[in-house]
């Protein structure tokens, strides 16, 4: 069965020190950094297609529309939600939120499009570096 609009996906972890955006070159800012909440939200949305992707296929990110909304302290822990607005063909629209122990951090828009075969994909992507 094909992913539905409102199906939701999640994801979780724990804001390291590898994770700030301290370790990303902005020293002294010891707080959970926007490049990892994008890629959580990515996680989170790449849950609702993973079921749904034909063997061998994958999905691939294409567009991030994120407010950054709180600081996250080392430590604590995020999870982020996404849920499916709309599909057309291989895209897929989400409405993507996170929230830490204490309150929400983020919330945007992401847009995912199924790969159907990975191999394909790669291949293609490495003749670009040969040419």
């Amino acid at each position: 069965m094909p992913a539905q609009v409102g199906d939701i996906g999640h994801a979780r972890l724990t804001v390291t020190a590898d994770r700030t955006a301290h370790a990303l070159g902005v020293g002294g800012v010891e707080v959970f950094a926007t490049p990892f909440l994008v890629a959580l939200m990515e996680e989170a949305a790449g849950a609702v297609m993973k079921p749904h992707l034909p063997p061998g296929g994958s999905s691939v990110g294409t567009m991030v529309e994120v407010k950054h909304l709180a600081a996250t302290p080392v430590g604590m822990t995020v999870r982020a939600e996404a849920t499916l607005l709309e599909t057309d063909g291989k895209r897929f629209l989400f409405s993507v939120e996170a929230w830490d122990d204490k309150e929400k951090i983020g919330e945007g828009r992401h847009e995912r499009f199924m790969i159907g075969d990975l191999a394909r994909f790669v291949a293609r992507v490495a003749r670009k570096k040969e040419s």
